[in-house]
């Protein structure tokens, strides 16, 4: 019998045929695929690079964007009187700015006006300092802000700012001081809102030549005038009582509550290891005690200038600069071999290397021995602060700027960190991470006089924030850190409860750059996207330090078409900002050349600050004059007098230019 197969009589409309196999279409479509030419495909290398690229500019863009919002934020938060939550986002800021213009916003994010028919409200009570305004329309600010309410799409907002993505770091910087000079103008009596409600008015702007406030019922702030360097000679003597005693009797009649006096290590233990000569400045303190001023005096660790009376530097003792013809190492180091004999290099603050001590030992045993010889006067009140001396100048930073070795202003500076201690240390830092090659600085930094953009370190999207770049700077300003925490240790344990103060440098010049190269050779770690004083600020509060912050120089006041993106105020303001929310007390110095009327309103404001919903304030004011008080006495009388008064809460200020 044949067999047949069970579907050939079967019938066509009984039965229908299976459908076509995906195999089959997948092979047709392969095949028709295989017949036309395939587009060129890069290599797989060069798409990895690519990609990593991008993603790397993507971070950049995404710290930049979260840099400017964060400076927004607290922008609002310190001159608008904003009740910003800790992580606020821009949800937070558009419902805060719709409820200070009378609308109601409702947690799902519902606006709207209490009324249709009512006028547009005034901002609430906690927001009338914030938003009053000093031009002639009060309201152009709400008004300004209800077109932005309502029907405004928040692109064509956001575009009057340019934020897009294509900006360059310093031009991301720009935006956020932007309205600089209009803060600067008419900075103590508005805020960052009254500076947009007043943008259109040049009345405000045309009022900077005459600045008045009441500063009658402020806080009373002390301030201390400093003496000059050259009433100690290098011998440690007196050098002119009674030119030390009309100075100071001229001060008396300014109103001043102090002085500020400089002890010299190099003078105090100038010949023989642990040997202490305090005569000079036994006669001093006893002719200030005569005029019943408070002394604040500053343990000065560094050489520096000229002895009033003679030739000599005030440099570091001779016992050290014996020490040094042997090993040079013991001072900072750039990356040509040059040294800098202003101050001690931290590398050795462990190192046995003077005669048998560390150089942190040698701290100990001097602020020791001036504690045993004027331990009476700081128990009867006459000594009411001891600053410590922590680097270059006697502030906390490395001697990155040293006009002894060619730096001129606005160089970025050079990293300090090539003695042979320091090198050890990095060394062993790398070796812990697991790169050695990285124990290294860098080679593409630049040189003292360079600008950033002309480095491949310090540029725009420069090896600063590389991975190399972010290990370095953190072991640069880590050993800074670490400095500070051994000296204070040892300063608390000195001085038995007694005020202490850490004086900070102004590195104010290429902060409008997104790496602030300035502040990086200084031992700052505080770009854009990183805030660098924070770590510093959390170990002073550790020791429970006062924080002296060194400000407005003779290039204060920023220039139009700035080559070196200087921001000073902006970079006091972060200073003083991240200090405050540390819980640290600040104090401010200044060196005022005479006649500057200009400078004495912004030191007061920054000393009480207005619409601060904290009520903060400094603690005192270091007037460091650069010559004595004496020679201008007949010229800059009335200003100082004012000035103290103001200080002092007794006086309206009346400055005019």
């Amino acid at each position: 019998m044949t067999t047949k197969h069970p579907h050939s009589d079967a019938d066509p409309a009984a039965s229908p045929p299976p459908p076509p196999s995906r195999r089959l279409r997948a092979l047709v479509s392969a095949s028709a695929s295989a017949s036309s030419p395939a587009p060129a495909q890069p290599p797989p290398a060069r798409r990895s690079g690519e990609r990593e690229r991008e993603r790397e500019r993507t971070k950049l863009r995404e710290r930049h964007r979260r840099a400017i919002t964060s400076r927004m934020l607290a922008g609002l938060r310190q001159h608008g009187n904003f009740p910003l939550p800790a992580r606020a986002d821009m949800n937070d800021v558009l419902a805060a700015l719709a409820r200070a213009a009378g609308w109601t916003v409702h947690p799902d994010g519902t606006t709207f006006r209490s009324s249709p028919s009512q006028p547009l409200l005034p901002p609430p009570a906690q927001f009338q300092g914030a938003f009053q305004a000093t031009c002639v329309e009060p309201m152009s600010f709400t008004n300004h802000l209800n077109s932005y309410a309502v029907g405004t799409p928040l692109d064509s907002q956001a575009s009057g700012l340019q934020t897009d993505d294509s900006l360059s770091p310093s031009s991301l910087d720009s935006v956020v001081v932007a309205e600089q000079s209009i803060k600067n103008e008419n900075y103590g009596n508005s805020s960052s809102a009254n500076s947009l409600s007043c943008m259109e008015s040049d009345q405000v702007m045309k009022t900077s030549a005459v600045w008045a406030g009441d500063y009658t019922k402020t806080p009373y702030i002390p301030v201390y005038a400093s003496l000059s360097m050259g009433i100690i000679n290098c011998y440690c003597q007196l050098v002119d009582p009674e030119a030390v005693r009309a100075e100071l009797r001229h001060l008396k009649s300014l109103n001043v509550d102090g002085v500020v006096v400089d002890c010299w290590w190099g003078i105090v233990e100038a010949w023989t290891p642990q040997k202490y000569e305090w005569s000079g400045y036994r006669d001093l303190f006893g002719i200030i005690k005569e005029f019943k001023l408070k002394v604040q005096v500053v343990l000065s660790f560094h050489g520096s200038g000229k002895c009033g009376s003679g030739d000599l530097l005030i440099a570091l003792p001779r016992w050290v600069m014996e020490i040094a013809q042997e090993n040079q190492d013991i001072f900072f180091t750039d990356r040509v071999g040059r040294r800098n004999t202003e101050c001690l290099s931290w590398g050795i603050d462990k190192e046995r290397v003077l005669r048998g001590r560390t150089g942190i030992e040698v701290y100990f045993d001097f602020m020791r021995s001036f504690h045993m010889e004027f331990r009476s006067l700081s128990e009867e009140g006459l000594i009411s602060a001891i600053e410590i001396g922590l680097g270059a100048s006697g502030e906390l930073r490395y001697p990155s700027c040293p006009e002894k070795l060619g730096w001129r202003y606005p160089g970025i500076g050079e990293f300090q960190c090539y003695d042979r201690y320091m090198q050890k240390n990095l060394r062993q830092a790398a070796l812990k991470r697991g790169h050695l090659f990285w124990a290294r600085g860098p080679d593409n930094a630049g040189y003292y006089n360079s600008r950033s953009h002309e480095t491949g370190f310090f540029c725009d999207g420069g090896d600063y924030d590389s991975n190399y770049g972010r290990f370095f700077l953190n072991w640069y300003s880590g050993i800074l850190v670490d400095h500070v925490d051994q000296v204070l240790s040892l300063a608390t344990l000195a001085f038995d409860g007694a005020v202490i103060v850490v004086k900070i440098p102004s590195m104010y010049w290429w902060y409008r750059t997104a790496s602030h190269a300035a502040e990086l050779t200084a031992g700052f770690y505080n770009p854009t996207n990183r805030d660098g004083y924070s770590p510093v600020f959390r170990m002073l509060k550790k020791h429970s330090v006062v924080l002296k912050l060194v400000c407005y120089g003779p290039e204060f006041t920023v220039q139009e078409n700035d080559e070196a993106f200087a921001d000073p105020e902006g970079q006091t303001w972060q200073v003083m900002n991240a200090a405050w929310e540390h819980g640290l007390s600040i104090s401010v110095e200044s060196a005022l050349p005479c006649l500057a009327n200009e400078l004495y309103p912004l030191i007061l404001d920054t000393a009480k600050p207005r619409n601060d919903p904290d009520r903060h304030h400094v603690s005192f004011f270091a007037y460091r004059q650069q010559t004595p008080f004496l020679l201008q006495r007949n010229v800059c009388f009335s200003e100082l007098e004012t000035f103290v008064k103001c200080m002092h809460g007794e006086a309206t200020e009346n400055f005019v230019d």
